[in-house]
């Protein structure tokens, strides 16, 4: 487990290490060799003791502040925020779909219905793909994996790369359904060059 530690979590163990030692050392070390401590140093002594309590609680405060950022900025680094504000609104007009009129549904559902490979595709292409492959209609700029304004795959090639990986790309058979995955194929194929 220390080989996992974090800088702040280092830092935060070594606080607590230097006043446990100066602790032990007041407490068992220098009685021994002036058993007068610390009558003539009291006051010191206590001063002392309140700046390493003081320094100990900051450290406490602020190294566990920066270790809550730090693990709030991992946790949202995979999901990211878009893909829950996507989802809301993806959400949102189906349940009101019964209660508008037809010709203002049509209106607002007409791309997840009769083209919902692109939103939804496109939205699975963010949340999965954008950190490695450009594509200028997902915005994304990734440079570890092909970049497919240029390379204008088909969709059977994303649908089998998607799939089964190939080189640095992993498979994506275990994470993402058939469905997905024929969702973002369609999309890409369809959205690349197209920026």
């Amino acid at each position: 487990m220390p080989l996992a530690l974090t800088g702040w979590e280092i830092g935060l163990l070594s606080t607590a290490v230097v006043f446990i030692v100066l602790a032990l050392i007041a407490s068992m070390v220098v009685p021994r060799r002036r058993p007068e401590f610390p009558s003539r140093y009291l006051g010191w002594f206590i001063a002392g003791c309140i700046v390493l309590f003081v320094g100990q609680m900051t450290a406490v405060i602020l190294l566990a502040e920066v270790g809550e950022e730090h693990e709030a900025a991992a946790e949202t680094e995979p999901g990211e925020t878009e893909p829950g504000e996507t989802e809301t609104e993806t959400t949102e007009p189906e349940p009101t779909a019964p209660e508008t009129t037809d010709e203002t549904e049509t209106e607002t559902t007409a791309p997840p219905a009769g083209g919902g490979s692109e939103p939804v595709g496109r939205q699975i292409f963010v949340d999965n793909c954008a950190a490695c492959h450009t594509l200028a209609d997902a915005g994304t700029t990734g440079t570890i994996g092909p970049n497919l304004d240029e390379s204008q795959p088909p969709v059977d090639l994303v649908v089998d790369r998607v799939t089964n990986g190939q080189g640095a790309m992993p498979s994506f058979e275990g994470t993402l359904t058939p469905e997905e995955i024929q969702e973002v194929a369609t999309y890409v194929s369809a959205a690349a060059g197209g920026g």
